[in-house]
């Protein structure tokens, strides 16, 4: 065991080992005491919880020979199956991957071997891991051995994706789910063990290792192994946490707060020049970016919830650097940050040098974060300019200014198509200018025509549902045939056409109707009417087999 890498050092080999699932292992073994054991057991959990182990110490507590649950250990010179169970070498215990035995012929051979009685254990025990990865036919096969198995038999299922057993499998296994383990308790389990490898890590070092694990115990103990390996040639040096970034290619969490700070407040160089610090010491440009976004989660969390002190994610100078700079974030920009965050996740896909993709994304948060306030200074400038035409006569050309607002951008990021301002703000610089007045649908739909916007026109006459019109406001419900550029090109035309912005709001009201409907209605009454009528019935007697469609005024 001394050359034997931690993870299998440290593997558990009794229920009370298990961390973090106590709740499970309690459950288990209280079956095993009362003899309630299910035919089929099946574990579920991300990778390196402890479903393969949790598995083998059923099947040892199953078969031992002393009274396993209740913490009894066997001796080495006593004929028990737990050494050869621990081992994977026991006749009456198989272990299968089903990831590499996927078909049904596979199956046919366990379900064989479930006819014969275990040669020397009480229990033969059939251990199938990875079990999402059979064939629809080899768990179709399964399930009537799987539900009346014979007497001696039991089944442990383990798997990562649970969605992807068959409903049918799942009503014949008794299901135990099990947890990410927490933070802190990690850092114990991590404690103990550098404790016992008599290596030097510091509690900070420790915290890291385990945030980064995301609740696996063996990825934990995978990444603390590498650790006391590199402190090993150097045993005079403790372990601290820049040492164990450096290991993963992980930002400094402070850094990475400083940086954001500078973002927010449009120092550009500063924030470049942290991140060529960071990206010198060698960090990952996926995990830099996810750090980014847990960093702005914890900016969200202390500007809604409060104080983040107690977070174990951070430290007690991260939580005050946090503290101090959420003063002057609000929400609007957290949320673009994050949706520039993602979005440039998704860009280290296509574009091969992901060092300018990092650049490239911190010049535009530096940029993003003064949006608004050029919007603010544009709006003054307006008045200001309002103010002086007062003054001299002169007029302002306010196209040119909406032109150079930089809302476009902005809007894209939020996906909004349509910029609400005042609805009846003129942006012609010239009012002699003749606007069509639109005044009614109707009016919009005969404009359309005129214009030989055809496109347009048919799907306000038959895809667009009117709920109100109002001067500036238009609102509309719609069916799914609608163009899916249909708001887009309709304030553009509008505002081509009157000179004025409108806003296109969309109601969920169901009863209304589109002109084209009304018009069939109209048209049915207006049929039904005539029917009543002398001339329809003269009609009718002449010719019974005429059947009337249309009615078509002369003038």
């Amino acid at each position: 065991m001394k050359n034997k890498i931690l993870a299998l050092k440290y593997r558990p080999q009794e229920f009370k080992d298990l961390i973090g699932q106590e709740v499970m292992a309690q459950t288990i073994t209280n079956a095993i005491k009362l003899g309630k054991t299910p035919n089929a057991y099946l574990l579920t959990g991300i990778r390196g919880v402890g479903k393969t182990t949790t598995a083998r110490l059923i099947a040892k507590a199953l078969n031992c020979t002393k009274n396993f649950s209740s913490g009894e250990k066997c001796k080495e010179s006593e004929n028990c199956h737990c050494k050869e169970i621990v081992g994977s070498n026991h006749m009456d215990v198989l272990e299968m991957d089903a990831a590499s035995k996927t078909g049904i012929d596979d199956v046919r051979e366990l379900i064989e071997n479930s006819k014969y009685s275990p040669t020397s254990a009480k229990y033969k025990i059939f251990i199938i891991d990875e079990v999402h990865m059979l064939s629809k036919q080899a768990f179709n096969g399964l399930l009537k051995t799987l539900e009346e198995p014979p007497p001696s038999l039991k089944f442990i299922l383990a798997t990562t994706e649970v969605r992807k057993i068959p409903v049918t499998i799942l009503s014949r296994c008794q299901r135990f789910d099990l947890k990410r383990v927490s933070i802190d308790k990690l850092c114990v389990h991590l404690k103990n063990i550098a404790t016992k490898e008599k290596g030097k890590i510091t509690d900070d070092a420790i915290k890291l290792i385990a945030r980064t694990s995301e609740g696996s115990v063996r990825d934990s103990i995978s990444l603390l192994d590498r650790a006391l390996i590199s402190q090993s040639l150097d045993e005079g040096k403790s372990i601290e946490d820049h040492d164990v970034r450096k290991m993963l290619g992980l930002a400094d969490k402070s850094k990475i707060i400083s940086l954001i700070k500078d973002a927010l407040s449009g120092n550009e160089n500063g924030a470049l020049s942290t991140l060529k610090e960071l990206i010198e010491n060698g960090i990952d440009a996926k995990n830099f970016l996810n750090d980014i976004l847990e960093v702005l989660y914890l900016f969200s969390r202390k500007i809604n919830l409060g104080s983040i002190e107690k977070d174990l994610s951070i430290s007690e100078a991260e939580a005050q650097m946090v503290e101090q700079y959420s003063k002057n974030i609000d929400m609007q920009d957290l949320a673009l940050f994050w949706q520039l965050t993602i979005k440039t996740i998704d860009d280290l896909r296509i574009i091969g040098d992901e060092n300018l993709t990092l650049e490239m994304y911190v010049m535009q948060l530096a940029h993003l974060k003064n949006l608004d306030n050029t919007n603010e200074i544009i709006n003054e400038n307006n008045i200001q300019s309002e103010k002086k035409e007062n003054l001299s006569g002169k007029k302002l050309d306010e196209k040119n200014l909406e032109t150079n607002l930089p809302n476009q951008a902005k809007n894209q990021l939020k996906n909004i198509n349509q910029v609400k301002t005042s609805p009846v703000k003129s942006l012609s610089g010239d009012d002699n200018i003749s606007k069509f007045e639109i005044t009614n649908f109707q009016n919009l739909i005969s404009k359309a025509n005129q214009e030989k916007e055809i496109e347009l026109k048919y799907d306000l006459e038959r895809n667009v549902k009117l709920v109100s019109f109002n001067r500036g406001k238009i609102d509309i419900s719609f069916n799914e045939k609608l163009n899916k550029n249909f708001i887009k090109n309709l304030t553009e035309k509008l505002l081509q056409w009157t000179g004025e912005r409108w806003i296109i709001s969309l109601s969920k009201n169901t009863d209304a109707k589109s002109i084209y409907e009304k018009n069939l209605e109209n048209k049915k009454d207006q049929i039904e009417e005539f029917k009543k009528s002398e001339v329809s019935e003269r009609i009718q007697t002449i010719f019974p087999d005429a059947k009337l469609i249309n009615i078509i005024d002369e003038d």
